[in-house]
């Protein structure tokens, strides 16, 4: 099947993302650092194991990671959010809930 050719230049862009665990037992933290280029994100999370449980070091990293992640995502789109004020966009009338709460 032949595709039309895109007229529009393609643009890749290269983000750089380090994630920094460290494991003080019972403590993880994890840390990411991300370079866009233009601007440096910073995020920071732990995970703690229950003095009850076996030490499984990979447990704390996933959890703190994934922590951290979420973090950072949050983080981007409060900069996303913050960058479409500024730049004088009217503001989006929030998205109705997915489910009632109980009353």
């Amino acid at each position: 099947m032949t595709r039309p050719v895109d007229s529009r230049l393609q643009s890749v862009k290269e983000w750089r993302l380090n994630l920094y665990l460290s494991e003080h037992d019972p403590e993880t933290t994890a840390r990411i650092v991300l370079d866009t280029g233009d601007n440096v994100v910073e995020t920071c999370a732990e995970a703690r194991r229950n003095p009850y449980d076996s030490a499984v070091p990979e447990i704390g990293d996933e959890l703190a990671a994934g922590r951290a992640l979420i973090a950072l995502g949050r983080e981007l789109l409060r900069n996303a959010v913050g960058d479409i004020k500024a730049m004088g966009a009217p503001e989006a009338t929030p998205p109705a809930p997915l489910w009632s709460p109980r009353e």
